[in-house]
């Protein structure tokens, strides 16, 4: 297929409202310059819908893949499993591990992620090796959220703000607090992205995390709607992984208290060594535990989830960049479908794409 030329049909998920209708998608250029209201003939047809944006991963993970279940602190906590995994394992062998999630996401209809990458300045850069051995910068966009390599130092800050594209912690009861303070107020003068986990394993970090006004917190499961409420005053949003939480053991999200205070809530498969990277498995999950309606959690997985991370993607609308996925409906799986949205949210898988399509090339079919 032609970069500069390419025209899809079907059932065409529309706009910010995620509307469902038969029509058309013309892209042009790498963006999409004409949406018709008809059904035509093309090449690639099926459910047009955004690409994904997964909001939160760790892809360092992949060289550790099921561990054995045990407590969250042992697991990823520090001097923890993972920890301890990612000092040993080599640098090329990183990158191998790291290129294979990058190609596993790609193939299931991933068009951006945002990683908090363990290591600091050396730790980001395996992650640019692994995009450019993937060939990843042709097919998704990676954000980096960075942390400094020995967690507790405050030195370097140039080097390792101008590797990463924001600053993304875990726990800020894992740090000296002057130490998070120092490189949450950096990254707000370098106009850089804050990011931290909190509520996950308790309530005790989460007004610590508030108080410092990042971009955005991960998990959140022990938070209340007080929490919420300050973090909407203060346009903090929130990023949910609930199949990782299901792994850990841990209690699931407060998704629909967060919705209902009026949160941006976006959608991220955390750690690789816990789950696939695989949104569509995060949406069936979100949408049949949590009984929410389709089109929120379609949204979730792609628009709010771009929101999060301030770009300007994940919905369909002329002029925006190409980033699509197109669902095949003639699958054994898929066949029979009533209401495609409901399809896609609750069934559709890797075997049911018919096209993943990055700026404007299809990249993945």
């Amino acid at each position: 297929m032609q970069k500069n030329e390419l025209t899809l049909s079907g059932t065409v998920v529309w706009g910010d409202d995620f509307e469902a209708k038969d029509g058309y998608v013309v892209i042009e250029n790498g963006a999409i310059k004409e949406i018709g209201d008809k059904k035509i003939e093309a090449a690639i047809e099926g459910v047009i819908i955004p690409a994904f944006v997964n909001a939160h991963t760790h892809i360092g993970d992949s060289v550790a893949k099921e561990p054995d279940f045990m407590p969250l602190e042992k697991l990823v906590g520090p001097g923890g499993f993972k920890h301890r995994i990612l000092a040993e394992t080599p640098h090329e062998t990183l990158v191998s591990a790291m290129k294979d999630t990058i190609e596993d996401m790609v193939a299931t209809g991933t068009q951006m992620f945002a990683d908090f990458r363990e290591g600091g300045v050396l730790g980001a850069s395996a992650l640019k090796d692994a995009l450019r051995l993937s060939g990843g910068s042709e097919q998704l966009h990676a954000k980096i959220f960075g942390r400094h390599a020995t967690e507790t130092r405050t030195e370097d800050f140039n080097e390792l703000f101008e590797s990463v594209d924001g600053i993304g912690m875990s726990s800020v009861a894992d740090y000296p607090m002057e130490d998070v303070k120092s490189l949450a107020a950096e990254a707000k003068r370098r106009k850089k992205m804050f990011a931290l986990h909190a509520g996950e394993n308790n309530a005790d970090d989460i007004n610590g995390a508030i108080d410092l006004e990042p971009d955005f917190i991960v998990h959140l499961l022990n938070a209340s709607q007080q929490n919420f409420r300050t973090m909407q005053d203060k346009n903090i949003a929130a990023v949910v992984c609930v199949r990782s939480n299901l792994v850990t053991g841990l209690e699931l999200p407060p998704l629909q208290q967060m919705l209902e205070s009026g949160l941006i809530v976006g959608v991220g498969t955390d750690n690789v060594m816990l789950n696939s990277p695989d949104m569509f498995s995060e949406m069936e999950f979100i949408a049949k535990i949590f009984r929410l309606e389709e089109r929120e959690v379609l949204k979730m997985c792609t628009l709010n989830s771009a929101q999060v991370l301030k770009e300007s993607v994940g919905s369909i609308e002329e002029g925006k960049k190409a980033n699509l996925v197109v669902i095949r409906t003639d699958t054994p799986n898929m066949r029979n479908v009533r209401n495609p949205i409901k399809g896609v949210v609750r069934r559709a898988t890797r075997n049911d794409i018919a096209a993943v399509i990055y700026e404007g090339a299809v990249v993945s079919c």
